[in-house]
Formats: C-alpha cells, sequence, structure tokens
C-alpha cells in the first residue's frame, strides 16, 4: 500500500482572451489583485483556431497566457476557477463591453511534467473535482518537449505556447531548487 504525502506547489498559469486589449489588462490587474503578481505573461496570440466563441464574444480574439509568481496547492483549483468565473461575470455586468463575454479566463497550473486545465464541462477525459469543476490533462512533458493529447485545443498544441511553457517549467524547477526540493 502506497502512503499518501501532500503535492507539492504548482506553478498558477491562466488563459485570458477577449477582442478588447483592456479586457484581457483588466483581467491581469483584477487576477493579480487575488493571485498576486504575474511573473510572466506571453505574447498576444490571434485566438483564431475555432469559430465556437464569436457568438458570445465577437470576432477577432487574442490571447495572452499568464504565470503567477507564488507557486499554489493544486487543491485550490476549484476555489480559482470559481474566482474566474465571477471576475468574468463581474465584467459582463458593468456592460462597458457590448458582448455578452466580453473576457474568458481559464485557469489551470503547471507541474514538471503536466498542465492542467479547470473547466465547468464535463467530457470523458475531465475529472470532476467539486462543485462542478473539472480538471483535464491538456498538455504532457515527455522527453523534453510538450505534447498534447487528443482532446487538446488546437492552440495549446502551436510552438508559441510551448515556448511558454518551457520558461514556466524552468521556473518551477528552479522555485523548487531553491526550496531544497528534488527535481525530477
Amino acid at each position: 500500500m502506497g502512503n499518501a504525502s501532500p503535492h507539492r506547489p504548482v506553478l498558477l498559469c491562466m488563459a485570458v482572451f477577449s477582442r478588447h486589449r483592456a479586457a484581457l489588462d483588466w483581467a491581469q490587474e483584477e487576477a493579480e489583485k487575488l493571485w498576486g503578481n504575474v511573473w510572466r505573461s506571453s505574447d498576444v496570440f490571434e485566438f483564431d483556431q475555432t469559430a465556437f466563441y464569436q457568438a458570445s464574444m465577437g470576432p477577432g480574439l487574442k490571447k495572452t497566457l499568464l504565470a503567477f509568481e507564488a507557486l499554489i496547492d493544486p487543491a485550490e483549483l476549484v476555489e480559482i476557477k470559481q474566482a474566474t468565473n465571477a471576475l468574468e461575470s463581474r465584467l459582463a455586468a458593468s456592460q462597458k463591453y457590448p458582448e455578452a463575454r466580453p473576457v474568458n479566463l481559464d485557469p489551470g497550473y503547471l507541474t514538471e511534467a503536466k498542465l492542467i486545465l479547470a473547466s465547468t464541462k464535463d467530457r470523458d477525459h475531465r475529472i470532476y473535482l467539486a462543485e462542478g469543476i473539472f480538471a483535464e490533462g491538456t498538455l504532457f512533458f515527455h522527453k523534453g518537449e510538450w505534447k498534447s493529447r487528443p482532446w487538446t485545443y488546437p492552440d495549446y498544441k502551436q510552438p508559441g505556447y510551448h515556448q511558454f511553457f518551457n520558461c514556466c517549467r524552468a521556473y518551477l524547477r528552479e522555485k523548487y531548487q531553491n526550496q531544497g526540493g528534488s527535481v525530477v
């Protein structure tokens, strides 16, 4: 029988997309109020791999990825997803933008071996966590590079995303080393 042990802290990451640069900036500012400083943000990517969000968010969507400075307990993912949903609702209720959903925030976390994203949508490959929140293993790190799964969203397969997550993984490993923990 194996012995349960606490999980090491992980790197909180978040994808933010909108067609409004001001909404992207607002989301980052609000996220920093809740989870501390953003350690790194990615370039702003065109989010044109799907038309799924156009009805509620409009055309010409842009996406940026954020990684936070402080590490978190992965068990916090449910609470974080609920908080990002509340931020989305708050911006929508402000009616500053014409879209029903002016911003989308997708939190997750990164370990040395994987990228996990939170979702409110159940699918065959998602694991139920609690309070209507599911987790999905979106990417995994193998033989020195990020690999996708059959269900990985097309944008997460892009080299620019993988470069960002490589930087995040190196940052996480450095944090582990500085805390005296072993690095796998």
